[in-house]
Protein backbone atom coordinates (compact mmCIF):
# COMPACT_ATOMS: atom_id res chain seq x y z
CA UNK A 1 0.00 0.00 0.00
CA UNK A 2 2.81 2.42 0.83
CA UNK A 3 4.45 1.74 -2.56
CA UNK A 4 1.17 2.27 -4.38
CA UNK A 5 0.55 5.55 -2.55
CA UNK A 6 4.10 6.77 -3.25
CA UNK A 7 3.81 5.86 -6.92
CA UNK A 8 0.50 7.73 -7.14
CA UNK A 9 1.97 10.86 -5.57
CA UNK A 10 4.97 10.81 -7.94
CA UNK A 11 2.67 10.40 -10.93
CA UNK A 12 0.54 13.36 -9.84
CA UNK A 13 3.63 15.51 -9.30
CA UNK A 14 4.95 14.66 -12.76
CA UNK A 15 1.67 15.65 -14.40
CA UNK A 16 1.46 18.99 -12.58
CA UNK A 17 3.55 20.86 -15.15
CA UNK A 18 0.93 22.25 -17.49
CA UNK A 19 -0.76 25.64 -17.30
CA UNK A 20 -3.82 27.21 -18.86
CA UNK A 21 -2.04 30.49 -19.65
CA UNK A 22 -2.98 31.77 -23.14
CA UNK A 23 -0.21 32.03 -25.70
CA UNK A 24 1.32 35.49 -25.54
CA UNK A 25 1.66 37.56 -28.70
CA UNK A 26 3.22 41.00 -28.42
CA UNK A 27 0.75 43.63 -29.63
CA UNK A 28 1.83 45.53 -32.69
CA UNK A 29 3.16 48.99 -31.93
CA UNK A 30 0.41 51.56 -32.61
CA UNK A 31 2.77 53.97 -34.36
CA UNK A 32 4.16 54.49 -37.81
CA UNK A 33 7.36 52.72 -38.75
CA UNK A 34 9.44 55.87 -39.23
CA UNK A 35 9.88 59.21 -37.58
CA UNK A 36 8.13 62.31 -38.96
CA UNK A 37 9.84 64.24 -41.73
CA UNK A 38 9.60 67.77 -42.96
CA UNK A 39 11.22 71.20 -42.56
CA UNK A 40 11.43 70.82 -38.77
CA UNK A 41 13.44 67.57 -38.91
CA UNK A 42 17.03 66.76 -39.73
CA UNK A 43 17.69 64.38 -42.64
CA UNK A 44 18.61 60.80 -41.81
CA UNK A 45 22.27 60.39 -40.91
CA UNK A 46 24.63 57.59 -41.80
CA UNK A 47 24.96 56.47 -38.21
CA UNK A 48 22.58 53.97 -36.67
CA UNK A 49 24.05 53.66 -33.19
CA UNK A 50 21.40 53.58 -30.51
CA UNK A 51 21.74 56.25 -27.87
CA UNK A 52 20.70 53.61 -25.34
CA UNK A 53 23.98 51.81 -26.07
CA UNK A 54 26.04 54.80 -24.94
CA UNK A 55 26.94 54.80 -21.25
CA UNK A 56 25.83 57.98 -19.52
CA UNK A 57 29.41 58.66 -18.36
CA UNK A 58 30.45 58.80 -22.01
CA UNK A 59 27.49 60.87 -23.12
CA UNK A 60 27.90 63.71 -20.62
CA UNK A 61 31.27 65.30 -21.32
CA UNK A 62 31.36 67.91 -18.55
CA UNK A 63 33.36 66.45 -15.66
CA UNK A 64 31.59 68.40 -12.93
CA UNK A 65 28.18 67.38 -14.22
CA UNK A 66 29.24 63.73 -14.37
CA UNK A 67 30.26 63.89 -10.71
CA UNK A 68 26.95 65.53 -9.78
CA UNK A 69 25.08 62.78 -11.65
CA UNK A 70 27.06 60.13 -9.79
CA UNK A 71 26.08 61.77 -6.49
CA UNK A 72 22.43 61.68 -7.55
CA UNK A 73 22.60 57.97 -8.40
CA UNK A 74 24.03 57.36 -4.95
CA UNK A 75 21.73 59.54 -2.87
CA UNK A 76 18.42 60.14 -4.66
CA UNK A 77 15.52 58.74 -2.63
CA UNK A 78 13.25 57.94 -5.58
CA UNK A 79 15.96 55.77 -7.10
CA UNK A 80 16.56 54.17 -3.72
CA UNK A 81 12.86 53.33 -3.40
CA UNK A 82 12.87 51.86 -6.92
CA UNK A 83 15.81 49.61 -5.99
CA UNK A 84 14.07 48.50 -2.80
CA UNK A 85 10.94 47.72 -4.82
CA UNK A 86 13.06 45.29 -6.84
CA UNK A 87 14.11 43.50 -3.67
CA UNK A 88 10.51 43.40 -2.49
CA UNK A 89 9.24 42.00 -5.80
CA UNK A 90 12.00 39.42 -5.81
CA UNK A 91 11.00 38.28 -2.31
CA UNK A 92 7.33 38.10 -3.33
CA UNK A 93 8.30 35.99 -6.34
CA UNK A 94 10.20 33.58 -4.09
CA UNK A 95 7.15 33.35 -1.82
CA UNK A 96 4.95 32.52 -4.80
CA UNK A 97 7.40 29.98 -6.17
CA UNK A 98 7.67 28.21 -2.81
CA UNK A 99 4.03 27.15 -3.18
CA UNK A 100 5.11 24.78 -5.97
CA UNK A 101 6.86 22.58 -3.40
CA UNK A 102 5.62 20.79 -0.28
CA UNK A 103 6.26 22.57 2.98
CA UNK A 104 7.73 20.22 5.57
CA UNK A 105 7.30 20.94 9.26
CA UNK A 106 8.81 19.06 12.19
CA UNK A 107 6.57 18.72 15.19
CA UNK A 108 7.40 17.34 18.62
CA UNK A 109 5.14 17.14 21.65
CA UNK A 110 5.02 15.60 25.08
CA UNK A 111 2.25 15.20 27.63
CA UNK A 112 2.21 14.04 31.24
CA UNK A 113 -1.18 13.55 32.92
CA UNK A 114 -1.90 12.33 36.47
CA UNK A 115 -5.23 10.70 37.41
CA UNK A 116 -6.29 10.61 41.06
CA UNK A 117 -7.26 7.30 42.69
CA UNK A 118 -10.94 8.29 42.95
CA UNK A 119 -11.13 8.71 39.13
CA UNK A 120 -8.76 5.90 38.26
CA UNK A 121 -10.13 2.63 36.95
CA UNK A 122 -7.53 0.76 38.97
CA UNK A 123 -8.44 2.48 42.22
CA UNK A 124 -4.97 3.99 42.62
CA UNK A 125 -3.33 7.16 41.37
CA UNK A 126 -1.90 6.83 37.89
CA UNK A 127 0.50 8.96 35.82
CA UNK A 128 0.38 8.67 32.02
CA UNK A 129 3.06 9.91 29.64
CA UNK A 130 2.88 10.42 25.90
CA UNK A 131 5.60 11.62 23.49
CA UNK A 132 5.50 12.10 19.74
CA UNK A 133 7.74 13.38 16.92
CA UNK A 134 6.40 13.87 13.39
CA UNK A 135 7.31 15.30 10.00
CA UNK A 136 4.20 16.88 8.47
CA UNK A 137 3.18 17.98 4.99
CA UNK A 138 0.09 20.15 5.41
CA UNK A 139 -2.26 21.26 2.66
CA UNK A 140 0.13 20.82 -0.30
CA UNK A 141 -1.76 21.55 -3.52
CA UNK A 142 -1.03 19.39 -6.54
CA UNK A 143 -0.83 21.95 -9.33
CA UNK A 144 -2.49 19.73 -11.92
CA UNK A 145 -3.97 22.61 -13.94
CA UNK A 146 -1.25 25.20 -13.37
CA UNK A 147 -3.07 27.56 -11.01
CA UNK A 148 -0.02 28.04 -8.80
CA UNK A 149 2.33 28.12 -11.77
CA UNK A 150 0.21 30.83 -13.36
CA UNK A 151 0.33 32.91 -10.19
CA UNK A 152 4.07 32.28 -10.01
CA UNK A 153 4.46 33.47 -13.61
CA UNK A 154 2.53 36.63 -12.76
CA UNK A 155 4.81 37.29 -9.77
CA UNK A 156 7.87 36.78 -11.98
CA UNK A 157 6.59 39.30 -14.54
CA UNK A 158 5.90 41.76 -11.71
CA UNK A 159 9.53 41.35 -10.66
CA UNK A 160 10.78 41.99 -14.19
CA UNK A 161 8.52 45.04 -14.38
CA UNK A 162 10.05 46.52 -11.22
CA UNK A 163 13.53 46.00 -12.67
CA UNK A 164 12.59 47.96 -15.77
CA UNK A 165 10.84 50.59 -13.66
CA UNK A 166 14.04 51.10 -11.72
CA UNK A 167 15.92 51.63 -14.98
CA UNK A 168 13.28 54.07 -16.18
CA UNK A 169 13.56 55.91 -12.86
CA UNK A 170 17.32 56.22 -13.32
CA UNK A 171 16.90 57.57 -16.85
CA UNK A 172 14.41 60.14 -15.62
CA UNK A 173 16.64 61.08 -12.69
CA UNK A 174 19.72 61.63 -14.86
CA UNK A 175 17.69 63.75 -17.26
CA UNK A 176 16.16 65.83 -14.47
CA UNK A 177 19.51 66.39 -12.77
CA UNK A 178 21.19 67.39 -16.04
CA UNK A 179 18.29 69.74 -16.85
CA UNK A 180 18.43 71.29 -13.37
CA UNK A 181 22.20 71.72 -13.70
CA UNK A 182 21.78 73.42 -17.08
CA UNK A 183 19.01 75.65 -15.75
CA UNK A 184 21.25 76.73 -12.89
CA UNK A 185 24.02 77.51 -15.38
CA UNK A 186 21.66 79.53 -17.56
CA UNK A 187 20.21 81.54 -14.68
CA UNK A 188 23.71 82.23 -13.39
CA UNK A 189 24.60 83.46 -16.88
CA UNK A 190 21.46 85.61 -16.92
CA UNK A 191 22.39 87.02 -13.52
CA UNK A 192 25.90 87.84 -14.70
CA UNK A 193 24.47 89.47 -17.83
CA UNK A 194 22.11 91.57 -15.71
CA UNK A 195 25.02 92.71 -13.54
CA UNK A 196 27.09 93.67 -16.60
CA UNK A 197 24.09 95.47 -18.07
CA UNK A 198 23.55 97.35 -14.81
CA UNK A 199 27.18 98.41 -14.79
CA UNK A 200 26.92 99.64 -18.38
CA UNK A 201 23.66 101.48 -17.73
CA UNK A 202 25.02 103.13 -14.59
CA UNK A 203 27.94 104.38 -16.70
CA UNK A 204 25.45 105.70 -19.27
CA UNK A 205 23.50 107.38 -16.50
CA UNK A 206 26.61 109.18 -15.28
CA UNK A 207 27.37 110.41 -18.79
CA UNK A 208 23.78 111.52 -19.29
CA UNK A 209 23.84 113.51 -16.07
CA UNK A 210 27.07 115.22 -17.10
CA UNK A 211 25.61 116.08 -20.48
CA UNK A 212 22.48 117.40 -18.77
CA UNK A 213 24.55 119.54 -16.39
CA UNK A 214 26.17 121.11 -19.42
CA UNK A 215 22.75 121.91 -20.80
CA UNK A 216 23.15 119.61 -23.82
CA UNK A 217 20.28 117.24 -22.94
CA UNK A 218 16.91 117.32 -21.26
CA UNK A 219 15.79 115.98 -17.93
CA UNK A 220 13.82 113.34 -19.86
CA UNK A 221 17.09 111.72 -20.95
CA UNK A 222 18.17 111.48 -17.32
CA UNK A 223 14.87 109.94 -16.23
CA UNK A 224 15.01 107.40 -19.05
CA UNK A 225 18.54 106.40 -18.07
CA UNK A 226 17.44 106.06 -14.45
CA UNK A 227 14.53 103.81 -15.49
CA UNK A 228 16.97 101.51 -17.34
CA UNK A 229 19.15 101.26 -14.24
CA UNK A 230 16.14 100.44 -12.08
CA UNK A 231 14.95 97.75 -14.53
CA UNK A 232 18.40 96.11 -14.47
CA UNK A 233 18.34 96.06 -10.66
CA UNK A 234 14.94 94.34 -10.78
CA UNK A 235 16.38 91.67 -13.10
CA UNK A 236 19.33 91.15 -10.78
CA UNK A 237 17.00 90.60 -7.84
CA UNK A 238 14.83 88.17 -9.84
CA UNK A 239 17.70 86.11 -11.19
CA UNK A 240 19.30 86.01 -7.75
CA UNK A 241 16.08 84.36 -6.55
CA UNK A 242 16.03 82.01 -9.56
CA UNK A 243 19.61 80.89 -8.93
CA UNK A 244 18.83 80.12 -5.28
CA UNK A 245 15.73 78.16 -6.29
CA UNK A 246 17.66 76.29 -8.99
CA UNK A 247 20.26 75.29 -6.44
CA UNK A 248 17.52 74.05 -4.10
CA UNK A 249 16.01 71.99 -6.91
CA UNK A 250 19.39 70.48 -7.79
CA UNK A 251 20.09 69.66 -4.15
CA UNK A 252 16.69 67.94 -3.87
CA UNK A 253 17.28 65.83 -6.97
CA UNK A 254 20.80 64.87 -5.94
CA UNK A 255 19.55 63.96 -2.48
CA UNK A 256 22.45 65.69 -0.78
CA UNK A 257 24.25 69.03 -0.75
CA UNK A 258 26.24 69.57 -3.94
CA UNK A 259 29.87 70.51 -3.15
CA UNK A 260 30.62 74.11 -4.21
CA UNK A 261 33.45 73.00 -6.49
CA UNK A 262 30.95 70.98 -8.55
CA UNK A 263 28.53 73.85 -9.12
CA UNK A 264 28.47 75.35 -12.63
CA UNK A 265 30.09 78.60 -13.62
CA UNK A 266 28.29 81.56 -15.15
CA UNK A 267 28.19 80.25 -18.71
CA UNK A 268 26.12 77.56 -20.43
CA UNK A 269 28.59 74.77 -21.08
CA UNK A 270 28.34 71.97 -23.60
CA UNK A 271 27.29 69.01 -21.47
CA UNK A 272 27.64 66.36 -24.15
CA UNK A 273 30.15 65.63 -26.87
CA UNK A 274 27.37 64.34 -29.13
CA UNK A 275 27.11 66.56 -32.19
CA UNK A 276 24.85 64.45 -34.40
CA UNK A 277 21.75 62.50 -33.46
CA UNK A 278 21.18 59.39 -35.60
CA UNK A 279 18.26 60.18 -37.86
CA UNK A 280 17.78 56.74 -39.40
CA UNK A 281 16.81 54.86 -36.25
CA UNK A 282 13.75 52.68 -36.80
CA UNK A 283 10.74 53.53 -34.67
CA UNK A 284 10.76 50.06 -33.10
CA UNK A 285 13.85 51.17 -31.15
CA UNK A 286 11.30 52.45 -28.63
CA UNK A 287 10.44 48.88 -27.60
CA UNK A 288 13.76 48.79 -25.74
CA UNK A 289 12.81 51.73 -23.52
CA UNK A 290 12.56 50.55 -19.91
CA UNK A 291 9.12 52.07 -19.36
CA UNK A 292 7.77 50.20 -22.40
CA UNK A 293 9.41 46.98 -21.28
CA UNK A 294 7.90 47.46 -17.83
CA UNK A 295 4.44 47.92 -19.36
CA UNK A 296 4.91 44.75 -21.41
CA UNK A 297 5.89 42.73 -18.34
CA UNK A 298 2.73 43.94 -16.60
CA UNK A 299 0.79 42.82 -19.69
CA UNK A 300 2.44 39.40 -19.54
CA UNK A 301 1.50 39.17 -15.86
CA UNK A 302 -2.13 39.91 -16.71
CA UNK A 303 -1.97 37.20 -19.37
CA UNK A 304 -0.66 34.72 -16.78
CA UNK A 305 -3.47 35.67 -14.41
CA UNK A 306 -5.96 34.39 -17.00
CA UNK A 307 -4.38 30.94 -16.60
CA UNK A 308 -4.97 31.07 -12.85
CA UNK A 309 -8.59 32.13 -13.39
CA UNK A 310 -9.13 29.28 -15.85
CA UNK A 311 -7.66 26.74 -13.45
CA UNK A 312 -10.23 27.73 -10.82
CA UNK A 313 -12.87 25.83 -12.86
CA UNK A 314 -11.08 22.53 -12.32
CA UNK A 315 -10.68 20.33 -9.22
CA UNK A 316 -8.10 21.22 -6.62
CA UNK A 317 -6.30 18.38 -4.88
CA UNK A 318 -4.41 18.97 -1.67
CA UNK A 319 -2.37 16.51 0.33
CA UNK A 320 -1.80 16.29 4.05
CA UNK A 321 0.59 13.67 5.32
CA UNK A 322 2.52 12.90 8.47
CA UNK A 323 5.12 10.38 9.52
CA UNK A 324 6.68 9.96 12.94
CA UNK A 325 6.90 8.08 16.22
CA UNK A 326 4.73 7.91 19.31
CA UNK A 327 5.69 6.42 22.65
CA UNK A 328 4.79 6.54 26.33
CA UNK A 329 8.44 6.96 27.22
CA UNK A 330 10.91 9.45 25.83
CA UNK A 331 13.68 6.83 25.79
CA UNK A 332 11.75 4.55 23.44
CA UNK A 333 10.37 7.25 21.16
CA UNK A 334 12.48 6.28 18.16
CA UNK A 335 12.75 2.55 18.75
CA UNK A 336 11.29 -0.04 16.42
CA UNK A 337 7.57 -0.44 16.62
CA UNK A 338 6.83 3.17 17.57
CA UNK A 339 6.53 4.57 14.04
CA UNK A 340 3.37 5.53 12.25
CA UNK A 341 2.14 7.56 9.28
CA UNK A 342 -0.98 9.16 7.87
CA UNK A 343 -1.96 10.22 4.37
CA UNK A 344 -5.05 12.37 3.70
CA UNK A 345 -5.72 13.59 0.17
CA UNK A 346 -8.47 16.18 -0.26
CA UNK A 347 -10.27 17.08 -3.48
CA UNK A 348 -12.47 20.12 -4.07
CA UNK A 349 -14.63 20.17 -7.18
CA UNK A 350 -16.43 23.42 -8.03
CA UNK A 351 -20.14 22.75 -8.56
CA UNK A 352 -21.97 26.01 -7.91
CA UNK A 353 -20.41 29.36 -7.06
CA UNK A 354 -23.08 31.75 -8.34
CA UNK A 355 -20.85 32.70 -11.27
CA UNK A 356 -17.86 33.80 -9.20
CA UNK A 357 -15.28 31.79 -11.19
CA UNK A 358 -16.65 32.98 -14.51
CA UNK A 359 -16.65 36.56 -13.23
CA UNK A 360 -13.03 36.18 -12.13
CA UNK A 361 -12.10 34.86 -15.57
CA UNK A 362 -13.97 37.69 -17.30
CA UNK A 363 -12.24 40.19 -15.03
CA UNK A 364 -8.82 38.68 -15.84
CA UNK A 365 -9.51 38.90 -19.59
CA UNK A 366 -10.66 42.52 -19.31
CA UNK A 367 -7.59 43.31 -17.22
CA UNK A 368 -5.40 41.97 -20.02
CA UNK A 369 -7.20 44.20 -22.53
CA UNK A 370 -6.67 47.16 -20.19
CA UNK A 371 -2.94 46.40 -19.99
CA UNK A 372 -2.77 46.10 -23.78
CA UNK A 373 -4.27 49.57 -24.07
CA UNK A 374 -1.79 50.91 -21.47
CA UNK A 375 1.09 49.26 -23.31
CA UNK A 376 0.01 50.80 -26.60
CA UNK A 377 -0.46 54.20 -24.97
CA UNK A 378 3.04 54.00 -23.50
CA UNK A 379 4.45 53.39 -26.97
CA UNK A 380 2.40 56.24 -28.44
CA UNK A 381 3.60 58.58 -25.71
CA UNK A 382 7.20 57.55 -26.27
CA UNK A 383 6.85 58.09 -30.04
CA UNK A 384 5.51 61.59 -29.47
CA UNK A 385 8.29 62.44 -27.01
CA UNK A 386 10.97 61.41 -29.50
CA UNK A 387 9.21 63.15 -32.40
CA UNK A 388 8.94 66.40 -30.44
CA UNK A 389 12.59 66.22 -29.43
CA UNK A 390 13.68 65.52 -33.02
CA UNK A 391 11.57 68.44 -34.27
CA UNK A 392 13.30 70.78 -31.85
CA UNK A 393 16.67 69.30 -32.71
CA UNK A 394 16.09 69.92 -36.40
CA UNK A 395 15.71 73.68 -35.96
CA UNK A 396 17.64 74.52 -32.80
CA UNK A 397 20.96 75.08 -34.61
CA UNK A 398 19.29 77.54 -36.99
CA UNK A 399 17.70 79.34 -34.05
CA UNK A 400 21.06 79.54 -32.30
CA UNK A 401 22.85 80.91 -35.36
CA UNK A 402 20.08 83.41 -36.08
CA UNK A 403 20.01 84.59 -32.48
CA UNK A 404 23.80 85.05 -32.44
CA UNK A 405 23.49 87.16 -35.59
CA UNK A 406 20.77 89.20 -33.89
CA UNK A 407 23.01 89.80 -30.87
CA UNK A 408 25.87 90.93 -33.13
CA UNK A 409 23.56 93.25 -35.07
CA UNK A 410 21.96 94.84 -32.00
CA UNK A 411 25.38 95.23 -30.39
CA UNK A 412 26.59 97.17 -33.44
CA UNK A 413 23.38 99.19 -33.44
CA UNK A 414 23.90 100.05 -29.77
CA UNK A 415 27.46 101.26 -30.42
CA UNK A 416 26.32 103.45 -33.32
CA UNK A 417 23.42 104.91 -31.34
CA UNK A 418 25.76 105.72 -28.45
CA UNK A 419 28.24 107.46 -30.74
CA UNK A 420 25.46 109.46 -32.43
CA UNK A 421 24.11 110.57 -29.03
CA UNK A 422 27.55 111.62 -27.79
CA UNK A 423 27.95 113.73 -30.96
CA UNK A 424 24.54 115.29 -30.44
CA UNK A 425 23.14 113.82 -33.66
CA UNK A 426 20.36 111.77 -32.08
CA UNK A 427 18.39 111.66 -28.83
CA UNK A 428 19.02 109.40 -25.88
CA UNK A 429 15.83 107.50 -26.75
CA UNK A 430 17.66 105.80 -29.62
CA UNK A 431 20.41 104.74 -27.23
CA UNK A 432 17.86 103.44 -24.77
CA UNK A 433 16.00 101.45 -27.42
CA UNK A 434 19.22 99.92 -28.75
CA UNK A 435 20.40 99.07 -25.26
CA UNK A 436 17.13 97.34 -24.39
CA UNK A 437 17.14 95.43 -27.68
CA UNK A 438 20.70 94.24 -27.07
CA UNK A 439 19.89 93.14 -23.53
CA UNK A 440 16.80 91.21 -24.69
CA UNK A 441 18.75 89.57 -27.54
CA UNK A 442 21.51 88.49 -25.14
CA UNK A 443 18.93 87.03 -22.76
CA UNK A 444 17.26 85.13 -25.61
CA UNK A 445 20.64 83.80 -26.73
CA UNK A 446 21.27 82.31 -23.30
CA UNK A 447 17.76 80.78 -23.34
CA UNK A 448 18.35 79.17 -26.75
CA UNK A 449 21.76 77.87 -25.65
CA UNK A 450 19.98 76.26 -22.70
CA UNK A 451 17.30 74.81 -24.98
CA UNK A 452 19.95 73.38 -27.32
CA UNK A 453 21.72 71.52 -24.52
CA UNK A 454 18.49 70.49 -22.82
CA UNK A 455 17.29 69.04 -26.12
CA UNK A 456 20.31 66.72 -26.29
CA UNK A 457 19.58 65.57 -22.75
CA UNK A 458 15.93 64.99 -23.65
CA UNK A 459 16.83 62.97 -26.75
CA UNK A 460 19.14 60.73 -24.77
CA UNK A 461 16.41 60.19 -22.21
CA UNK A 462 13.48 59.55 -24.56
CA UNK A 463 15.51 57.13 -26.70
CA UNK A 464 16.13 54.91 -23.70
CA UNK A 465 19.60 56.04 -22.69
CA UNK A 466 20.78 56.94 -19.24
CA UNK A 467 20.73 53.71 -17.26
CA UNK A 468 23.75 51.94 -18.68
CA UNK A 469 27.09 52.56 -17.02
CA UNK A 470 30.71 51.98 -17.95
CA UNK A 471 30.88 49.63 -14.96
CA UNK A 472 27.40 48.18 -14.73
CA UNK A 473 26.33 47.06 -11.32
CA UNK A 474 25.29 43.44 -10.88
CA UNK A 475 21.59 42.95 -10.74
CA UNK A 476 20.39 40.04 -8.69
CA UNK A 477 18.24 37.77 -10.77
CA UNK A 478 15.11 36.07 -9.58
CA UNK A 479 16.22 32.85 -8.04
Amino acid sequence: MKRIASAGIIALLLTSGCTLIPDYDRPEAPAVQSWPSGPAYLPASASSQKLADIAWEEYFSDDKLRRVLALALENNRDLRVAALNIEKAQAEYRISRSNLFPHLDAEGSGEIARTGRRNSLTGSADTARSYSANVIVSGYELDLFGRIRSLNEQALEDYFSTVETRRATQISLLGEVAAAYLTLEADQAQLQLARETLESQEHSLDLTRKVFEKGLSSVLDVRQAESSVAAARVDIAQFTTFVAQDLNALTFLVGNEVPPELLPDDTVYTVTALTEVPGDLPSDVLTSRPDILAAEHVLKGANANIGAARAAFFPRITLTAASGSTSDALATLFKAGSGGWSFAPDIILPIFDAGANQANLDSAKVEKRIEIAKYEKTIQGAFREVSDALAERGTIDEQLAAQQSLVDATEASYRIATERYQRGISSYLEVLDSQRALYAAQQDLIAIQLAEQANLVTLYKVLGGGWKSQAPAETAGAS
